[in-house]
């Protein structure tokens, strides 16, 4: 994994050490509110329901052991002993005291890490492939190129200010496991027919208010061009993206408006400008990025099977264990997602137990999934009973990625001061409900989300089923949708019709996995069953 410069060491700690200033000056009264948020809100400090909140950057979701630990102190040190997981590849936590945010980030910045810029009308954190060097099916690791970026996006000048928060993410393989195509820019790093590597750009994309899918502006960007283009791609967006008005604010709302051919149109002039001004880091800066990417010393000579005589093990295995490049690994997936439990959170001790376990079973690596869980990406498949038993112990061994049990929520009501509803109760209340009736066997591969208001935070857009809590009247209500993906095959879920209360949205979730046991084909995901029915049938289903 990339690690710190002098440059990147000296920068994280100057900005330590001036917002432990504006901390101060806004605990002396000498900062109003006003004044102050804006500069806490690009270190990452919200002001949330009952406390301040502190959102932790993980680029591209990679993390060693030592950077685990770190984060596991902090929770015991600062929070209340757990923090939160987010769909961003992030860290946050929620019970922080902004006298002591300053000593926050100086013992992030001990371990190479900081929060500048996961807030705010910025480019926030990079994602990735939670599976990068690890997947069979990549075409090149695409860390590196997500590195360039962030260290090109880091305190841009020119882009602090955007008309909104802005978000990128970086795949390479046709299977996309970072939902691409719903990030404002979507960059797949492929092949021309030639051979040669290059950037495939989908901008436009997003969740929120207003769901919309990126479409493709450019199918090939040489890779000595990555950052100009990236940046004709934003300086577009900033010269005309909407300033009066928070709503239409984001990049999907300009390519939208004014189609995508004119976006692209626009952007292609900019391209050739910026060209003409040589802004393109040095070829030679990616590829000092590179080494640091570099695969580990993968055993040769390893067993390529495992002992499935443990029933509950076997089913672990053949749930939560991903195909690997190299024979005789797995990419092991660790559960943040116990039956009736907080999807995201982890409780300090857990977190100690992943460094742990990151340092002895994965090269002292281990990863944050989109979806909320933590991956550690290089495990032999011959010490994988032994680590499943550690995991298991601990509360970290639900055999349950993909299925209906592994649901992504935001924070909600409990916490976050947008929120129009709980989302954590109602995602606790399902995960019980489905284990106890043993449905979830039979289900299959279901992708559930849930977001406690518009913002999208949840992605219940891109759920096969989702749910999106509103206020009815002082009421909260949730509304189920259904169909959507953030996959290679990216579609946005519809609303069924009128909403739920919570007891009816715990209900309406089972009668619409009985429509789809009783409909589907042998071998159809539930995603599959509804694009062949359609709609109809499950509504009949919720509403007569």
């Amino acid at each position: 994994m990339y690690q710190y410069d002098q440059y990147d060491q000296a920068m994280v700690d100057a900005r330590v050490e001036e917002f432990r200033d504006q901390c101060r000056r806004r605990l002396e009264g000498k900062l109003t509110e006003d004044q102050f948020k804006p500069l806490r809100l690009m270190n990452g400090l919200y002001l949330q329901l009952h406390a301040y909140m502190l959102r932790v950057a993980i680029p591209y979701g990679t993390l060693s052991g030592a950077q685990m630990h770190a984060l596991a102190d902090i929770a015991d040190k600062y929070d209340k002993g757990y923090a939160h997981f987010t769909t961003r590849q992030n860290v946050q936590y929620n019970w922080i005291k902004l006298e002591e945010a300053g000593d926050i980030l100086a013992d992030l910045a001990n371990v190479e890490m900081h929060a500048i810029q996961t807030s705010g009308n910025c480019i926030r954190n990079i994602s990735s492939d939670h599976f990068a060097g690890a997947a069979g099916d990549e075409r090149v690791d695409p860390r590196p190129y997500a590195e360039l970026l962030r260290q090109w996006s880091s305190f841009h000048p020119e882009f602090s200010y955007l008309p909104r928060k802005f978000k990128i993410a970086v795949i390479a393989s046709d299977k996309d496991r970072a939902a691409m195509r719903l990030h404002d820019i979507g960059i797949n790093i492929v092949r021309n027919d030639a051979g040669e590597l290059g950037a495939a750009f989908y901008v436009g994309g997003g969740m929120g208010r207003t769901p919309m899918i990126a479409p493709l502006i450019r199918d090939f960007v040489p890779l000595d061009q990555l950052v100009t283009y990236s940046e004709a791609c934003l300086r577009v967006y900033n010269r005309h993206g909407r300033r009066d008005n928070k709503y239409k604010a984001r990049i999907k709302i300009l390519v939208h408006e004014i189609g995508a051919e004119e976006y692209t149109r626009q952007v292609e002039e900019e391209f050739a400008h910026l060209l003409e001004q040589g802004i393109e880091p040095p070829l030679a800066e990616l590829e000092r990025i590179k080494p640091y990417f570099a695969a580990p010393e993968f055993a040769s000579g390893l067993t390529d099977r495992a002992d499935r005589s443990d029933p509950d093990f076997g089913l672990w295995i053949d749930r939560n264990c991903q195909p690997h490049k190299a024979p005789g690994y797995v990419s092991a997936v660790i559960s943040l997602k116990p039956v009736g439990g907080i999807p995201g959170d982890a409780s300090a001790e857990q977190m100690h137990l992943m460094a742990d376990l990151a340092r002895e079973y994965s090269f002292d690596e281990c990863r944050v999934m989109h979806t909320q869980n933590i991956v550690l990406p290089h495990v032999e498949i011959g010490r994988l009973y032994e680590l499943w038993q550690k995991l298991d112990a601990a509360g970290l061994g639900a055999p349950n990625l993909d299925q209906i049990g592994d649901i992504i929520a935001c924070p909600g009501l409990d916490y976050c001061s947008l929120a129009n509803a709980r989302s954590i109760p109602v995602a606790q209340k399902i995960s019980e409900r489905f284990a106890a009736s043993g449905k979830g066997e039979a289900l299959g591969e279901l992708k559930l989300k849930i977001s406690g208001c518009i913002n999208a935070c949840g992605h219940h857009h891109a759920g096969h089923v989702g749910i999106l809590g509103v206020d009815r009247k002082g009421v909260e209500n949730y509304q189920l949708l259904l169909g959507g993906s953030e996959a290679e095959d990216v579609s946005l879920a519809k609303i069924t019709g009128r909403g739920f209360d919570e007891a009816g949205i715990i209900a309406a979730v089972e009668t619409v996995a009985d429509v789809y046991l009783e409909k589907r084909h042998d071998g159809e995901r539930f995603l599959d069953t509804y694009r062949r029915i359609g709609m109809d049938s499950f509504k009949e289903a919720l509403y007569d």
